[in-house]
């Protein structure tokens, strides 16, 4: 069965449903490529998949440890190359809330950025830079 369906609307958009959910999304072309980028394009989103996915996989290890990283923040920066046309480096800056982080919670959220399936789905060529910002403390 189907995780997604997907249909072409035309004037380079698309709506995606989750199928067991029903929740919708809507991709366009970027205006950089003929589109109106009213939308996240299909690039956007395989950028916020990366760090999404990485988020989530640190905070399963962070409740699994004892700790939270609820509110942190990603900060995603595509940048496309040309000849052929694809995503060639995806930048993700975290930006960790204000808790002061010891060295073995900062350890444990690396060790569990590197596991992230969605970054081990990705071409080797397709760079990924993480910056971890982490917080002072109160």
């Amino acid at each position: 069965m189907a995780t997604i369906q997907t249909r072409y609307s035309g004037d380079l958009r698309t709506e995606a449903q989750h199928i067991q959910t029903g929740n919708r999304l809507i991709t366009d072309a970027p205006t950089d490529n003929q589109g109106k980028g009213e939308a996240f394009s299909p690039t956007d989103l395989l950028a916020t998949s990366l760090g999404s996915c990485i988020l989530t996989i640190m905070g399963i290890a962070a409740r699994a440890s004892g700790f939270s990283i609820d509110e942190t923040i990603i900060d995603i920066t595509k940048i496309m190359a040309a000849d052929p046309r694809r995503v060639a480096e995806i930048r993700c800056e975290f930006y960790f809330p204000d808790f002061l982080y010891s060295d073995k919670q900062k350890k444990i959220l690396i060790r569990a950025s590197e596991t992230c399936p969605v970054a081990k789905s990705l071409h080797p060529d397709l760079k990924q830079t993480l910056i971890f910002h982490w917080a002072k403390g109160k």
